[in-house]
């Protein structure tokens, strides 16, 4: 169908989303309520373009900036848009809020995507106007380096809204993951979520370092991970593949996980130690500057995987 792409919440997720479809060619409009966020919006938005052109994942930022529009207000960005990339707070009353307002300014056959981290979709769509239309597409920022996105339907999305979604995420140059029904944390952080469990556990008892355990996935599990998820590498693993593998380790993993069978709130103690050696590696007026770090290694990692099979 017709019509441009809206993007609603213009900070550093909504930014990253207008990279994505811009640079696919879509024609762009992005509202924040924010007045200081849109007036400083093409100013972030080019810099990020102009580093990735650095490293040849992009061909003309000039020609990226022109298909993207700034729009004062909600229904310039959504009236007329075939579909919509919702980035507000990550709040469930400011995301019924948005939905609300969003939901009497589609046209026939539009989408909306959240990209909540977490929140199901029912959690806020419910009372939206062609609640239908609504789902949660979470991205991982920043989306135009990590393609990754998943796509979460709410028991009353329509059929047709979440094929259009897979198929708009693939178009675009994403790589979308149906989520068949909603889970809490979706799959991406549900799986996020259980390393964090071990890696603090296993800080708070004494074991590693934060830096070390950190190593342990940059310099370990991580490198296989970029290329593999968690079912290749272990097929990979044992000489008769993942059914072999279940039998020499299988018993080992079952130990492990019933050594935690009673998982805690992270304390402030907790914290306070684990903040402490994180800000002595890393100061606090530098974080900044490391995330950029980050997403220049991110780019050097997507122009290395765009030139192999």
């Amino acid at each position: 169908m017709p019509g441009h792409i809206g993007i609603v919440g213009a900070g550093l997720v909504g930014a990253g989303w207008t990279i994505v479809f811009a640079r696919a060619g879509e024609q762009v409009r992005v509202y924040d309520a924010a007045a200081a966020i849109r007036d400083n919006f093409m100013a972030v938005v080019g810099q990020q373009l102009d580093d990735l052109k650095r490293y040849d994942l992009v061909d003309d930022p000039a020609a990226i900036l022109a298909r993207i529009q700034v729009c004062d207000n909600l229904a310039a960005a959504v009236q007329g848009a075939r579909f919509i990339q919702e980035s507000v707070l990550e709040q469930v009353a400011v995301k019924q809020e948005i939905s609300a307002a969003i939901g009497p300014l589609l046209g026939a056959g539009a989408i909306v995507g959240s990209s909540t981290s977490g929140i199901p979709g029912s959690a806020f769509t419910e009372g939206a106007a062609n609640r239908e239309r609504f789902l949660v597409t979470h991205p991982v920022n920043p989306p135009y380096l990590v393609p990754v996105v998943e796509v979460v339907p709410a028991p009353w999305t329509a059929q047709d809204a979440m094929d259009g979604a897979m198929a708009l995420m693939a178009g675009v140059g994403q790589s979308p993951v149906l989520v068949r029904r909603e889970i809490e944390g979706f799959i991406l952080n549900r799986l996020q979520g259980v390393l964090l469990r071990e890696a603090w556990a296993l800080f708070e008892a004494g074991y590693a370092s934060t830096a070390d355990i950190d190593k342990t996935v940059s310099e370990g599990l991580g490198l296989r991970w970029s290329f593999m998820g968690p079912f290749e590498t272990i097929d990979l693993n044992a000489p008769g593949g993942v059914a072999d593998y279940a039998e020499r380790l299988g018993p080992l993993y079952h130990a492990i996980q019933k050594s935690r069978t009673d998982p805690q709130p992270w304390s402030g103690d907790l914290i306070d130690r684990v903040d402490g050696e994180r800000r002595r590696a890393l100061a606090m007026d530098d974080l900044g500057a490391r995330r950029n770090w980050r997403d220049r290694r991110l780019m050097a990692l997507a122009a290395h995987k765009a030139g192999q099979e």
